[in-house]
């Protein structure tokens, strides 16, 4: 598995996104409540703009989700699902932390799911 260095993971903000550019895509990183890491695709699949990193990073029920900045959609940290508008999902990348560094997988197969 091919993993690209992000940043320390002391920099990130619960509960907070932030953008990278990993291996030519927009990723989405956030740190939840909990210290869990996930990373998603930037781009809200129903507006177009590179914006889920700021989105608002919430829950429904047991599920860790961000609100999309734009209409407000909440979509699935863990699976990417849009919870509001059955059948879009974003892609998920495998994150980790090793040496205190977040790393995410750069390489299409070792993705998750992608866009529906």
């Amino acid at each position: 598995m091919k993993w690209t260095v992000v940043c320390p993971y002391l920099r990130l903000e619960p509960d907070r996104g932030v953008a990278a550019l990993v291996d030519g895509e927009q990723v989405a990183l956030f740190r939840v409540y909990d210290g869990g890491l996930h990373a998603i695709g930037n781009v809200d699949p129903i507006s177009g703009a590179a914006v889920l990193s700021r989105g608002i990073v919430g829950s429904r029920g047991d599920r860790p989700v961000v609100a999309s900045p734009m209409h407000k959609q909440a979509f699935d940290l863990t699976t990417g699902e849009c919870l509001d508008e059955p059948g879009l999902r974003v892609a998920v990348y495998a994150v980790r932390v090793t040496d205190g560094m977040v790393e995410i997988a750069t390489s299409l197969s070792d993705m998750a799911e992608g866009l529906a």
